[in-house]
């Protein structure tokens, strides 16, 4: 069987048998993966705790029929022990790992784009670079624009007539002028669409001086944007605790 080595990031465990576990991974080079640890729920195993969600880790693992399994791990970066001790951080970091698993649909199929977006999400929150709200949706519009459905913030999305439109359609895929919009079409402020562009681009002087009302609606607004191209809602959005 081929053994390879990774770095990955643990997104998911689940219990299988006695003491093993079914890992999913996103890795560097073959991007979404699902492996077994074995024994590593025995309390004498020497790397189960390097194998915990938000951990960044070095691994060897061999192919598998249908699964791999990983043979070494060798951690990198525990993220969650920082993380776990604020709620808002925590739960911020389970959306980011969720919405890493739906992003990188295919197993085995590269996605070094979104890993180095969880990574460096995943970091920029452990050492608290900026608000974890602005990381958390800053990650969600670029995972969005990695994988193809990046929001129009200025030019009809429909048309492509120069804006700012005032209008903002899930459909349409971001902002539409007056002639495309649909019904019911909302009609965020002008500084929220502001600070979407600005966490799009990475626009990080912007972000931090925009208002907090700003943040909810934008936040608001990428969520539901995320929902309508995901087809269905992150589990763990809800529980993200928003100052």
């Amino acid at each position: 069987m081929a053994v390879y080595r990774d770095q990955a990031v643990v997104l998911r465990t689940q219990k299988l048998g006695e003491a093993d576990r079914i890992i999913t991974l996103l890795t560097r080079e073959h991007g979404r993966i699902k492996a077994v640890a074995k024994g590593v729920r025995r309390t004498k195993s020497r790397w189960g705790a390097r194998l915990e969600p938000t951990s960044h880790v070095d691994l060897q693992l061999y192919s598998g029929k249908s699964l791999d399994t990983v043979t070494q791990a060798v951690s990198i970066e525990n993220f969650g022990d920082r993380l776990s001790e604020n709620y808002q951080h925590w739960t911020v970091a389970n959306a980011i790992l969720e919405s890493a698993e739906r992003f990188a649909q295919n197993e085995h199929e590269p996605a070094l784009q979104q890993y180095l977006l969880l990574t460096g999400a995943l970091k920029a929150l452990t050492y608290e670079s900026y608000d974890p709200s602005l990381i958390l949706d800053a990650y969600l519009l670029r995972s969005l624009s990695v994988a193809g459905y990046a929001p129009s913030l200025s030019n009809c999305s429909v048309c492509d007539e120069p804006g700012p439109h005032k209008f903002f359609s899930l459909v349409g895929g971001g902002s539409v002028c007056n002639t495309c919009k649909p019904s019911a079409a909302p009609t965020p402020a002008p500084e929220s669409l502001e600070l979407m562009a600005a966490l799009l681009s990475g626009d990080w002087e912007a972000a931090n001086q925009s208002e907090l009302r700003n943040r909810r609606e934008a936040s608001g607004l990428i969520a539901a944007y995320l929902q309508w191209h995901l087809e269905r809602g992150l589990r763990s959005l809800p529980l993200v605790e928003r100052m």
